[in-house]
């Protein structure tokens, strides 16, 4: 595609060359350079790409997208037997390098490189989510009611990418915006017809959305998360950037029940609807009521406002009924009929978000990745509202991470739940024992009653062959990974394997209310 047609929908200054190439791939990654690429000189936490521009020109790229001056000269290349060549300094003219300035080079990376994959997001019904907590779960929930009537769907995420039969394990919320418009060029060509996906804060301020055209934005709620030094500098800049989806997308689904709801809708320049409690939204919840059926735990309410319907969430929890609610309101804007969105809902399951796992009748076990101490008090605190006989709480934390976050999910382990198991996650470098230890200094200053086992196996083990009738027991911190980082290599660990493990070792007769729906002995 020639360069300048890739141009057309930014601003720019041509620094030097000309934008009469023919551009042949286009890359923020100079270890992907080859002859024709467009490389965009990017600037991250790490790295800088401008000091890569010469090298970039070295190995072939036709075109570079800047935002600051960049030196291209030939004492700067590197010749292939790795020192200065003649050969190699009298072949290389700069003036053949089309230098191009723009404001911003994350932006133009996301614009330049949708139209250089065609600009897949106007071929798609772009669903886009954005909140502290509950992105994961609606992502899937829309997903399956899409698929459902008939809509082939993609999904970019926190756990992995989908594109068809294809499953990409995920490495960030909201990947960078080359990759994303690689993935939408793909779905398109695989003959999907929509992709859902979480929208971090990161991902807005960063420009990993530029380029793609929003059909729907999604808001769930906002409370304070990501601010630091590596992510946001205060609350306001946070819900600045979530906002920002609401200028973006063409119609914006809000949660009318959050306290910052207005915040977020200041500035907006979509056609909006609402869900939520509070009367008058468009989607609203009324007469809330839990339900506990065979450890399964779950939530049923009344559905008012456009439609009137009852609605079964196998679910845990108030959020439950958020996410729901703003996923049946994106698939009737899109016109999926009520009878699939409802039978998604009486039996949806996400990996690692309140993941039950059905190991008896009698207590209920679950996984989630309640990994701080803001998202452990929720699933805390919402499981205490089910009225357990115990409950349970089994989680480590992190090594060469925060002492602070330590000291405050014992505290909160402490105060809600009945017994803490407390275990290993991902220590890192440090020893184990001092993180328990850690732990422990926060469950202190509570009356609340733990256990401590350093090996997490062991402690699911303890769990489940110490568990009661009635019991509620929760498997916080990994969620939906498969891996226990220790001393700088990652292993394997999936703690729904540990389960099935423990399972095939024990005699399972001593286990209450043992049924073998999930894990079927020999299996």
């Amino acid at each position: 595609m020639k360069l300048e047609k890739l141009l057309e929908n930014i601003d720019y200054t041509l620094v030097s060359g000309s934008p009469d190439k023919e551009i042949n791939s286009v890359e923020n990654d100079s270890r992907n350079i080859k002859e024709g690429t467009l490389f965009f000189c990017i600037k991250g936490s790490n790295f800088d790409g401008h000091k890569f521009a010469s090298q970039a020109v070295n190995d072939g790229a036709y075109a570079l997208i800047v935002e600051d001056d960049v030196e291209i000269s030939p004492d700067r290349l590197v010749a292939d037997d790795g020192g200065n060549s003649s050969d190699d300094i009298s072949a290389f003219n700069s003036q053949d390098v089309a230098v191009i300035r723009v404001k911003s080079t994350r932006y133009a990376m996301g614009v330049i490189s949708a139209a250089f994959y065609g600009n897949p997001s106007d071929k798609l019904n772009v669903i886009g989510i954005t909140g502290t907590k509950g992105k994961t779960t609606t992502t899937y929930m829309i997903k399956s009611m899409l698929e459902k009537a008939g809509h082939k769907t993609g999904l970019i995420g926190t756990i992995e990418i989908i594109i068809g039969d294809k499953i990409i394990p995920a490495k960030n919320t909201t990947p960078e915006s080359i990759v994303i418009q690689r993935y939408l060029k793909e779905m398109v060509d695989k003959g999907l017809d929509s992709v859902v996906m979480e929208v971090s804060s990161q991902g807005l301020m960063l420009s990993r959305v530029s380029g793609i055209s929003f059909d729907y934005g999604i808001f769930t709620n906002l409370s304070e998360d990501h601010i630091g030094p590596n992510e946001h500098k205060s609350f306001e800049e946070y819900l600045g950037w979530k906002a920002k989806l609401f200028t973006l997308c063409k119609t914006g689904i809000f949660n009318v029940d959050d306290e910052y709801v207005d915040d977020i809708l200041d500035g907006h320049t979509c056609k909006t609807v609402t869900y939520g409690m509070k009367e008058g939204a468009d989607y609203q919840a009324k007469n809330l009521d839990l339900y506990e059926d065979n450890g399964e735990l779950g939530i049923n309410y009344e559905l008012d406002g456009r439609y009137h319907e009852k609605v079964k969430v196998s679910l845990p929890g108030e959020f439950s009924v958020h996410n729901s609610l703003s996923a049946i309101a994106v698939a009737k804007e899109m016109g999926v009929p009520m009878d699939n969105i409802l039978e998604i809902l009486t039996d949806i399951h996400v990996k690692g978000r309140v993941e039950m796992i059905p190991v008896s009748d009698s207590f209920t076990l679950m996984i989630d990745y309640a990994h701080n101490a803001m998202s452990l008090e929720s699933i805390l605190t919402t499981l205490r509202a089910y009225k357990p006989n115990r409950l349970v709480s089994l989680f480590g934390c992190g090594g060469n991470r925060s002492k602070t976050r330590r000291f405050e999910m014992g505290e909160v382990s402490g105060n809600i739940a009945d017994l803490t198991i407390i275990t290993s996650d991902n220590p890192r470098n440090e020893e184990p024992q001092a993180i328990i230890d850690d732990i422990k200094t926060g469950i202190g200053k509570t009356s609340g009653k733990y256990v401590e086992i350093i090996d997490r196996k062991e402690a699911i083990r303890y769990a489940i062959m110490n568990a009661k009738e009635g019991d509620v027991i929760v498997l916080a911190g990994k969620g939906h990974e498969d891996y226990q980082e220790i001393k700088g290599k990652k292993y394997h660990m999936d703690e729904r394997e540990l389960i099935k493990e423990i399972l095939e070792e024990e005699d399972v007769t001593k286990i209450c209310g043992y049924n073998n729906r999930y894990f079927p002995r020999g299996n």
